[in-house]
């Protein structure tokens, strides 16, 4: 903040308020007010009291009515000013200006964007906060490490669960609602050490293997994968993997497209070292995927940061700069598509090591059989 000329932060995004708080917000309408010097003030609303006294790092808490009497205003009215009052007496202030995605609150269903006042309310000295923010995020805490291990060791719990459960005929929903079921009902309250859980997939089978397209209701196949893209959240930090499950013998296309895809997968993961560039990795991995014979693939980005949200800076691209680093947790998922359906994507979680990189799912990569 210092290296930025800012005096105090002033965050809302549900993401950005864990990282600068330990608090994860219920609705949405929380803010933080993260001064370079002194103590950060959380705004959240009363309902969260019990929360926040339990979770929050700072003691300095503002709070807002989610319904006041001779207010009709909406509750993020509340919020801008009590977060105006909050950065009052600093100078230069940090918003989230170019913020293009954030993680959802704990009640998910509703994502809250904040209206034009909340821009303009913090006087003339305003800077984006993003990158710093981005750059501050990417490199982990041990604090954010474990929970991100935890997140870990849910998804792969509940694709134990799947991998005993799965059978051929079942609906891609229901196999979706088989892995979700169990990241909620065993991933809450997980080794007493998460409060809260939840499972975000999308499980395709077969033919139904494309990239961005909603879990249907085809029928799990006997001899070919099942896809399960996942995503964990626990107590705010997350996970993000490509698991595939084969109920039967995989068929031999598919065992031949699992070698080319490993083999690539291999050479990404040993260039994942300190100060390797991630727009070498973003075109080791497309030349390794059209040495295979797939040129032109995969259509998604092949690595990106997760931690506070699931996809989050850094991001391999050819056009982008930036240089793997030592305590970043990278999602790498090299991908190939048939045409008309039917492909694999591997993906999962590896921390970089001085070393090289640690692997945080104890699920195999690849495709599991029976």
């Amino acid at each position: 903040m210092a290296d930025e000329g800012l005096d105090a932060l002033v965050v809302r995004a549900p993401d950005n308020v864990l990282y600068l708080t330990n608090f994860w917000g219920m609705k949405g309408y929380e803010a933080v007010v993260f001064p370079r010097e002194g103590e950060a003030t959380l705004i959240c609303l009363e309902a969260s009291e019990e929360d926040a006294a339990r979770t929050s790092w700072t003691a300095q808490v503002s709070f807002l009515g989610g319904y006041v009497p001779d207010d009709a205003r909406p509750p993020l009215a509340r919020t801008i000013e009590l977060a105006a009052e909050a950065a009052r007496e600093h100078g230069a202030i940090g918003l989230e200006l170019s913020l293009g995605t954030q993680a959802s609150d704990r009640m998910v269903g509703e994502p809250t964007t904040f209206t034009h006042d909340w821009f303009h309310s913090f006087g003339m000295q305003v800077a984006d906060a993003t990158p710093l923010l981005a750059a501050a995020r990417a490199v982990k805490t041990e604090q954010e490490l474990e929970r991100m291990r935890l997140a870990n060791e849910i998804a792969a719990a509940a694709m134990e669960h799947c991998r005993e459960q799965l059978r051929p005929g079942m609906k891609e929903s229901e196999a979706g609602a088989l892995w979700n079921g169990f990241v909620h009902g065993e991933g809450t309250g997980w080794q007493g050490r998460v409060e809260l859980a939840l499972g975000f997939s999308l499980v395709w089978s077969g033919p139904g293997i494309k990239t961005f397209t909603a879990t249907g209701d085809l029928p799990v196949q006997e001899d070919e994968p099942t896809l399960f893209e996942i995503w964990v959240c626990a107590d705010g930090y997350w996970c993000d993997h490509t698991k595939n499950l084969c109920p039967g013998e995989l068929r031999a296309e598919y065992a031949e497209l699992e070698n080319a895809l490993l083999a690539v997968y291999e050479r990404a993961l040993e260039h994942c070292r300190p100060g390797a560039s991630l727009a070498e990795l973003d075109r080791s991995v497309r030349e390794g995927i059209a040495e295979a014979g797939y040129p032109g693939q995969p259509s998604h980005p092949i690595a990106h940061g997760v931690g506070a949200r699931a996809h989050e800076p850094p991001y391999a691209h050819q056009a982008g700069g930036g240089t793997v680093e030592e305590g970043m947790v990278l999602a790498v998922e090299p991908g190939i598509y048939w045409e008309g359906g039917g492909g694999l994507r591997v993906e999962d979680n590896f921390f970089v090591t001085a070393n090289g990189v640690e692997k945080l799912s104890p699920f195999p990569d690849g495709v599991v059989c029976g």
